[in-house]
């Protein structure tokens, strides 16, 4: 497949579950149970079919790495999207969550021994202040909110503070799964498709802990407006559509990154999973309207020069540019 069809898939996916797991979560806050919940299901049975032939073909990675990969992957899944429910606003559980650089860096010091460059460090440091910086505003924010009284805005302004602590455990969590999947790849080989499968397959018997709040979710849902489908006439609540895009985008985000990991380079990937977060955080910003600051432009601005430079996209494209210049100048 050509790079630039996974390139479209990457941000029509991407972006668009951004949009509609706000829908979702705008109308229901404490959702995110039984959208993680459908958007494992779906994958996993997607796998079943087309990856493992119906159960047939064996892994090429043991089980037991898989199990121990997947109680990472599903505790990462849960915390982010029950953060959602502790007053984070959707931009800066995006921002927040744009860190994975700091966290990555840390941990591979720590548990790698890896040493980083001296721009390495610089572009942590961009990342770490548009974090703090969005942060910080975001809590003053919360705790100025005049349409509460003083006790409640305590209570309120306390749950914010379990959000952010919530995303900084899943951020440490997720560094922490990718090295433990870089370690495995390095052993086994390279099985990306193999591990989305079982990335999703295994951890589906978690759910019944939280089948409760699942159902209680699903009933909310199935009470919502009805909504007639475009182009089918389909009437169904309009919750469960949104739910259904949701899976379906999720769905095709990811198989566009997978996509395009086989068709491009890491840096290129990157690039692209950089610029799709900024696509969406700007897209959820101007559609939902949601409270952005001149701060919080400058720390988003921090945040995305310091990936990009992180990724030296600009040492690649020196070259690019030194070889137009030279052609202008035949010309």
């Amino acid at each position: 497949m050509h790079p630039a069809v996974a390139v479209g898939l990457v941000f029509g996916g991407c972006c668009s579950n951004v949009v509609f797991l706000e829908l979702l979560a705008r109308q229901f806050p404490g959702c995110g149970n039984i959208v993680t919940f459908s958007q494992f299901l779906f994958i996993a049975v997607e796998g079943f079919i087309f990856e493992t032939n119906f159960g047939r073909k064996k892994p090429a990675i043991p089980i037991r790495y898989y199990l121990t990969m997947v109680a990472m992957f599903f505790t990462v899944s849960v915390v982010n999207n029950y953060a959602l429910n502790l007053n984070i606003a959707m931009p800066l559980h995006m921002i927040f969550r744009s860190g994975s650089l700091i966290a990555s860096m840390a941990l591979g010091i720590i548990i790698l021994k890896k040493r980083y460059s001296v721009s390495k460090y610089m572009s942590i440091a961009l990342v770490s202040m548009g974090i703090f910086t969005c942060t910080f505003m975001s809590a003053k924010q919360v705790a100025s909110d005049s349409s509460l009284n003083e006790e409640d805005g305590l209570q309120v302004f306390l749950w914010w503070l379990l959000g952010i602590a919530a995303l900084t455990f899943a951020l440490l969590m997720s560094a922490r799964m990718g090295i433990f999947q870089e370690t495995l790849y390095k052993r086994f080989g390279k099985h990306s498709k193999e591990a989305l499968f079982y990335n999703h397959a295994l951890p589906l018997p978690g759910f019944l802990l939280l089948a409760p709040n699942i159902y209680h979710h699903a009933v909310l849902f199935s009470q919502s407006e009805p909504f007639q489908v475009p182009v089918i006439g389909l009437t169904l609540p309009i919750m469960w559509f949104y739910l259904l895009m949701n899976v379906i985008t999720q769905y095709v985000c990811i198989r566009g990154v997978f996509i395009l990991t086989t068709e491009c380079t890491s840096l290129t990937v990157t690039l692209v999973v950089t610029l799709r977060k900024f696509v969406s955080l700007i897209f959820s910003i101007l559609y939902f309207h949601n409270p952005f600051t001149a701060w919080h432009w400058l720390g988003t601005a921090f945040v995305f020069m310091g990936t990009l430079m992180y990724t030296e996209v600009w040492n690649s494209l020196g070259p690019f540019l030194a070889r137009w210049r030279r052609r202008s100048k035949e010309e």
